[in-house]
């Protein structure tokens, strides 16, 4: 039996799957409409699409689930009484969001007790909707998705976020030195890297800058579709620095190269 009350979650996570297609719908008419851009203390980009999409999702799961608790990227917390917390990022990659780049996604994960246990994301412009609980496998919409089992460098992709992160990070040097490992390499950054992790398109994504928010969502899906998801230093936390995942054989690869861990 799970560690976790499973009907519990399977009925949250039907709940978030319906808060994320409503919210994903309207950011997709934000998203055609234009919205400006204003800038946090970070610099990153925040628009109306994002505050009203998160208070969306936060008002549906709260009329469905009182007393649970909430971290979102827009409206910060709210204690739990119920052992449940949603982890909301309203829109991943903002920033293609308002350059109208059309990735961009709705991710919403669900942790108990501390613990992730689902994760929803929507994909808006592509009509997609990514979901997973913990030992219930992955799915895109009704499709069961799974992490590529491929093991050479010869024929293994890898995705990552930016080049830049890496600089902030102070992981420059080891980064680089994993990229030039592989034939192909591709900047698909955020969320979207992550997911193509999970349907078998590559074979790792790197990203050595992240929020909780960005990848909470992303961790139960990459893991039930049997791939392994840690921060940089090879825990499987999204509190840790950075974020990592992989198919089994390219996690120990990077480990190894990163850590010289076998």
């Amino acid at each position: 039996m799970p560690n976790f009350p499973l009907r519990a979650v399977e009925d949250r996570t039907l709940t978030a799957r319906w808060a994320a297609l409503r919210a994903g719908a309207l950011v997709w008419d934000y998203f055609t409409k234009g919205v400006a851009c204003d800038f946090k203390e970070d610099r990153t980009p925040v628009t109306i699409a994002d505050r009203n999409a998160e208070e969306l999702i936060r008002s549906h799961i709260k009329q469905n689930h009182a007393g649970d608790g909430f971290l979102g990227e827009e409206h910060g917390e709210e204690p739990s009484s119920t052992g449940f917390r949603w982890v909301i990022d309203p829109i991943d990659a903002t920033a293609n969001f308002v350059r109208g780049v059309p990735l961009f996604g709705v991710l919403i994960g669900l942790e108990f007790e501390g613990d992730l246990v689902a994760g929803v994301v929507q994909h808006p412009c592509f009509n997609k909707l990514y979901h997973a609980v913990r030992g219930q496998g992955a799915f895109c919409n009704d499709r069961s998705i799974r992490v590529s089992d491929v093991s050479q460098y010869s024929e293994g992709q890898l995705f990552y976020s930016s080049l830049r992160f890496a600089d902030k990070a102070g992981v420059t040097r080891e980064f680089l030195d994993l990229e030039r490992r592989f034939p192909r390499t591709r900047g698909f950054g955020d969320y979207f890297g992550f997911l193509l992790i999970a349907e078998g398109c590559g074979e790792i994504m790197v990203d050595p800058v992240v929020s909780p928010w960005d990848v909470a969502a992303l961790k139960p899906i990459i893991e039930e579709a049997g791939g392994v998801f840690t921060d940089w230093n090879g825990k499987p936390t999204i509190y840790g620095q950075g974020a990592v995942a992989a198919n089994p054989t390219f996690h120990r690869e990077f480990m190894k190269i990163i850590h010289g861990k076998e």
